[in-house]
């Protein structure tokens, strides 16, 4: 274990300030971070979602994704070496470009996971409720799953982190399983019009000929969204440094393999879905989705290549997928708001932690925020489906534009912090060049989720869309506002503001942290 101090145990009402340290190895975390993105969740929802945007060129955007976020995780994963905190892009972009703006991305970042626990609680409600009446006949409103998921992750979020590892590892290994028979299933029988490399070329993601006939208009924009969608969750390595075993070690392996390892996957699975379906038949079997012919366009494919037995492990699998999902994505939100009570920026009880040693206090208003997000949507449109669209599939647009603007912060913290804090650790490659490149491409993702905002919004009857760019914005300048007044007014709080990393002392009172 690097951390340079051990805990001294403390009766649990006095349990403040840091998480239990080496509760994590890497197969952990790696659970952690892979179960975040849920690959289940992930093609299930996401698959069809880009192919409205970018057609059968789905696997190209995938590959995109791959390659921007591999270069991306280059220099992430040089600061990281550096900078251990639970904090994660909050502590890292303080370091690098100051309090104050690393503040402003701390509050959007801690509001944009939060947004992905309701959004993928909606997909759990959404597929519990169809998946029981397909079994049973049973016809429940998919807020009733909803609540019933939050009340479980609220429980599991009590205890002790490896708990929740231990559970997101089972229903991992099962849905990685299932995705993977059902590729072999499509790929032995040569698809439906054999396997073409057409679908892995990037250039047909703008204005796919398959998304112009069969919807009448094409967004990039929203097919790289769903692929940058798919990898949220993976920049946790660092989020979890406090309890790991070996923090350096764990955040570099864990982070390469997860970006990798699920672009790989994801360009599997998604080339089987459209090898399976055909190329234009893919995008027409994700209009019949839309239209409510299927549950997902998924279901028939595994009927035809494999089975019905596989279907219905599909359909429970999808359940249990998503909620591992919203689970992992709860866990970081607490863990944001950890880090921000803390240092003071929120009420200091959010730094308390429970006699688990998890962050509890944070845990239970994670609960009450999402719960009245979900709330906000069931009361706009009640339906089943309206909890996949409005609240899981469109609602993201929000998270996913935040969390790409503070990558490309970022990155340019990475490249700050290495020539002025750091200047022994500066490479030219990994702390300049890597970082330049994906600060770019996170920039054109950005660009092209907004220029598309108002076809989407029109096109899917959802208005909100077209404010997308301006609540993260908001969000983002009240972070800098509260800074500023902090630096006039509470310069002891301002100076400690993403600054705690695993060298500083453990404060078990309340009382010692500088006010």
């Amino acid at each position: 274990m690097t951390a340079t101090h051990s805990v001294t145990p403390t009766p649990p009402s006095e349990h403040h300030g840091r998480l239990a340290d080496g509760a994590l190895g890497l197969p952990s975390v790696l659970f952690c971070i892979v179960t975040g993105a849920a690959p289940l969740t992930a093609m299930l929802f996401n698959v069809p979602v880009s192919v409205n945007g970018g057609g059968w060129a789905t696997p190209a955007a995938f590959l995109l994704a791959t390659v921007s976020l591999t270069i991306f995780s280059v220099g992430y994963i040089a600061m990281s070496r550096r900078v251990t905190s639970a904090g994660g892009f909050y502590t890292f972009v303080s370091r690098g470009l100051g309090r104050v703006v690393g503040l402003g991305s701390g509050l959007l970042i801690a509001l944009c996971y939060m947004v992905f626990v309701g959004a993928v609680i909606g997909v759990m409600g959404y597929f519990a409720a169809s998946t029981v009446e397909t079994f049973t006949g049973l016809a429940l409103p998919a807020w009733l799953y909803m609540a019933i998921g939050l009340a479980i992750m609220s429980l599991l979020a009590w205890f002790h982190i490896e708990l929740t590892a231990k559970v997101l590892g089972v229903m991992l290994v099962g849905e990685v399983l299932a995705l993977l028979v059902l590729a072999v299933g499509v790929f032995a029988h040569g698809g439906a019009e054999g396997l073409s490399p057409a679908p892995f070329n990037p250039v047909a993601i703008f204005d796919n000929p398959g998304a112009l006939q069969v919807f009448g208009t094409g967004a990039a924009g929203i097919a790289l969204f769903a692929a940058f969608w798919s990898w949220v969750g993976f920049e946790m390595a660092p989020n979890y440094a406090e309890e790991s075993r070996d923090p350096r070690r764990i955040a570099s392996i864990a982070t390469y393999g997860s970006v990798i390892g699920l672009g790989v996957f994801y360009m599997l699975i998604s080339y089987a879905f459209v090898s399976g379906w055909g190329l234009t038949g893919s995008v027409q079997a994700v209009s019949d989705q839309l239209n409510g012919v299927y549950a997902s366009a998924f279901y028939p494919l595994s009927d035809r290549y494999v089975g019905g037995w596989l279907t219905a492990v599909i359909e429970i699998l999808a359940v249990t997928s998503s909620f591992a999902c919203a689970m992992a994505f709860y866990n970081t939100s607490a863990r944001y708001l950890f880090a921000l009570g803390r240092e003071g920026v929120l009420p200091r009880a959010l730094g308390r932690t429970s006699k688990h040693r998890s962050p509890g206090v944070a845990s239970a208003t994670t609960t009450v925020v999402v719960a009245l997000y979900c709330l906000g949507f069931v009361l706009y449109d009640p339906s089943t489906e309206g909890a996949l669209t409005k609240l899981g599939t469109w609602s993201p647009l929000l998270g996913v534009l935040g969390i790409l603007a503070v990558q490309a912060l970022v990155c340019v913290a990475i490249i700050r912090y290495f020539l002025t804090t750091a200047r022994d650790g500066f490479r030219i490659w990994s702390t300049l060049i890597a970082p330049v490149i994906g600060c770019a491409a996170m920039v054109i993702a950005c660009y092209l989720l907004i220029d598309n905002r108002d076809a989407l919004a029109a096109a899917e009857g959802v208005p909100f869309i077209t404010l997308l760019p301006w609540v993260p914005l908001v969000i983002f300048v009240a972070g800098v506002v509260v800074a500023l007044v902090l630096r006039a007014r509470r310069p002891a709080v301002y100076a400690d503001l993403g600054h705690f990393s695993l060298s500083d002392p453990v404060l078990d009172d309340p009382q010692e942290v500088p006010a």
